[in-house]
Formats: structure tokens, C-alpha cells, sequence
């Protein structure tokens, strides 16, 4: 079983996994609607814009569990990110990415080391992972801004 077999729920509910995805190079981001980096959402959907038609997607994975930054349901979620921030990349159903009750997907990446070594819990809200056509990963910390050089320098690699 692979990251890509991994069931999970779409925002509207309907059951699915991240194997549409397999062979692209994907952005998996923890989002949320409440939290001082949601303006981070205009420049995640600015690297969708840019990068999709080149095999790039950013899927975003709502989750509540920094200081309650994202309490809405997923009509609110899908409401508020289409309507503010224009958002058209997948978003999965809200999800825990820490603690006993993380989600698989989420188990699969947090051992992987950000620039600084870092590996473990999800720090906050928009810690970012972008994993490569062959199931690269690499880390990088809510503070990496979408259209930080290095980060986009890891995308256009990883779609070379």
C-alpha cells in the first residue's frame, strides 16, 4: 500500500484516495480558514494556476487541531476558500494530523525531514509537502511562504 492508496473522504464527502494524483507532483498542504497564514491560501492557488497544466496539484487537508482554527463544516470550508481565496485545488475532508488519531495519509509524512532536519508533528497550520512523479518527498515549515524561491525551485525540479 501506497500514500496514493490511502482512502480518504473529498470535502463534499464522497469517498476517494490520492490516486489520481499518482505520477503528478502534489503540494499537500494542512489548511485552515481562522489562522494568521491563511492568507497563504491566494498564493497556494497562484502555484495552482501556475504549475497545473505541467502535471502540479495542490491538495489541501483541513484540520482543526491548532487552537481551533478551523471549526466549520465543510460547506463553510469550501464556502469561505471559494469565495475569498478562489480556491479550485482538491480539498479532502477535515482531518487530524497529530496524536492518536492522525490520518494515514499524515502518518506517511511526518517522518520526513524539512531543510532544518525537522521530522515529527505537524508544527501548525500550512506546514507543506510536496512529493514528486516518484514519491519524493520533501518538508517544508507553515512559515515557507507558497512563493518562497526555494519552494518553487523544489516544484519546477520536481516537474523536470
Amino acid at each position: 500500500m501506497t500514500i496514493y492508496d490511502i482512502p480518504i473522504n473529498t470535502l463534499s464527502g464522497e469517498a476517494s484516495s490520492l490516486a489520481p494524483f499518482a505520477g503528478k507532483t502534489v503540494l499537500a498542504v494542512n489548511v485552515a480558514s481562522k489562522c494568521g497564514l491563511t492568507p497563504q491560501y491566494a498564493g497556494l492557488e497562484s502555484l495552482q494556476k501556475t504549475y497545473e497544466d505541467r502535471g502540479f496539484t495542490v491538495l489541501g487537508f483541513p484540520c482543526n487541531q491548532f487552537m481551533g482554527q478551523e471549526p466549520g463544516t465543510a460547506e463553510d470550508i469550501h464556502t469561505f476558500c471559494s469565495t475569498t481565496y478562489g480556491v479550485t485545488f482538491p480539498m479532502f475532508e477535515k482531518i487530524e494530523v497529530n496524536g492518536e488519531d492522525r490520518h494515514e495519509i499524515y502518518r506517511e509524512l511526518v517522518d520526513v525531514p524539512d531543510v532544518e532536519g525537522y521530522t515529527g508533528d505537524i508544527r501548525w497550520n500550512f506546514e507543506k509537502f510536496l512529493i514528486s512523479p516518484d514519491g519524493g518527498v520533501q518538508r517544508f515549515a507553515p512559515l515557507v511562504e507558497p512563493q518562497d524561491p526555494v519552494l518553487i525551485a523544489a516544484i519546477e525540479a520536481a516537474l523536470n
